[in-house]
């Protein structure tokens, strides 16, 4: 059996300080310090073997993080750890509190094609794997053909269509081997719900950014621009998703979804969740009121859809576990889970044939507070998301290549 865990740390705008990253934002020498050892500390507490970042706008601000995390590992395992020649060096429990050091991991860094100068920076993501990585990680960002995504009216005539030919933020994909199995890791970080408002040309902001003449349709248009790009974006990772599992890999998907488990957005990057019973519907191609799929077809059905569908490392350690209370974020009083984990069916707890399973589920989300309650004032320097880290523990099935 290989043990490993895999977690997603959206560490909000990582960068160096005095470096203007968004309009009039930027860190203080004193507020990069602490949010760097906040950020360590985080890492060492998680002491995951692979992590997804996002909001990560350098490189090397992110191997400081790592640094810090790995000086502060040596010092607990020094304090921590007994040398070998005590008596109780053995016992399992030192295995769980030793920290691994990253000195020797592989980190993946992919920038955002939309980065800027001072105060119109833009946020890459990254992977960090204790396991390394095979062949070079790949960036998707700008689309080798543009996404256009036809319309029809309800009368069947030309509805238009909506284009995107870059996604706001790149898509990390990396094969990790994991003991002697390969898994294929990606990390997103999908648009936000952030209005995209519209800005006549010419003009020094778009007018409903103006709050003191709130224009709520030019806001409500502005979200559904935004709500499209999103739900653009995780068809794209989707499309890249179905490649890896018709080539029969192992999948998981980690990072910041800027959507609940339920929304199309994701639904569209897990893939259909399947009909209990194909043989009680009618067919497509219905002669008669009858006309319903047979048992045989069903089966059919159900086994092309299950073979492509995600699973979400949340709701099954909820389901195991009995347990509802996760939330990675937290704004305007919702508490609610944005960050995800998902995996093939190659990690199923239901799958016969399945290469592992999840063991259990961590998220860290005590810092998480929401700026709308007086009696929990928002730290803009922590992160304002939860960590999620997932347990896992492989057969030692062999599938690499």
């Amino acid at each position: 059996m290989t043990q490993f865990t895999i977690a997603s740390f959206n560490v909000k705008n990582l960068i160096e300080a005095d470096q203007e990253y968004y309009k009039y934002e930027s860190y203080t020498p004193e507020e990069h310090s602490w949010k760097q050892a906040w950020l360590a500390d985080q890492v060492l507490t998680m002491n995951a073997d692979i992590v997804c970042f996002q909001e990560i706008f350098s490189e090397k601000s992110l191997r400081d993080v790592i640094e810090e995390a790995d000086a502060e590992g040596a010092e607990a395992n020094a304090a921590n750890i007994p040398d070998r020649s005590k008596r109780y060096a053995r016992k399992a429990i030192f295995r769980k509190l030793a920290h691994e050091s990253y000195r020797d991991a592989g980190l993946a860094f992919a920038p955002n094609a939309n980065d800027g100068g001072p105060g119109e920076r833009r946020p890459g993501v990254a992977i960090l794997s204790r396991f390394g990585f095979i062949g070079a990680p790949e960036v998707l960002q700008d689309l080798p053909e543009p996404l256009h995504i036809p319309f029809s009216d309800l009368d069947g005539s030309d509805g238009g269509h909506y284009t995107i030919r870059r996604l706001s933020r790149p898509v990390l994909k990396a094969r990790i081997p994991v003991g002697r199995t390969v898994i294929t890791v990606f990390n997103c970080h999908l648009k936000s719900k952030l209005g995209e408002l519209d800005r006549p040309k010419g003009a020094p902001f778009p007018p409903a950014a103006d709050l003191v003449n709130y224009d709520p349709v030019g806001r409500a248009m502005g979200s559904l621009r935004a709500g499209l790009r999103r739900m653009a974006e995780a068809w794209v990772l989707r499309r890249e998703i179905l490649k890896e599992l018709e080539a029969g890999n192992p999948v998981m998907v980690l990072g910041d979804f800027n959507d609940s488990d339920n929304a199309v957005s994701s639904e569209i990057i897990t893939g259909e969740t399947p009909f209990k019973n194909y043989a009680w519907m009618r067919r497509h191609d219905a002669t008669h009121k009858g006309d319903r799929y047979t048992d045989t077809e069903n089966d059919i059905i159900q086994e092309k859809i299950d073979r492509v569908r995600l699973h979400s490392a949340e709701k099954l350690f909820v389901r195991k576990s009995l347990r509802d209370m996760v939330f990675t974020s937290a704004f305007g009083g919702v508490y609610e889970s944005i960050d995800q984990i998902l995996m093939s069916r190659h990690f199923h707890p239901y799958n016969a044939d399945r290469l592992g399973q999840m063991e259990y589920f961590s998220v860290l989300n005590d810092h998480i507070t929401d700026g709308s309650h007086p009696e929990a004032p928002y730290n803009k320097l922590a992160s304002d998301h939860g960590q999620i880290i997932a347990h896992m523990q492989l057969k030692g099935k062999d599938n690499s290549r």
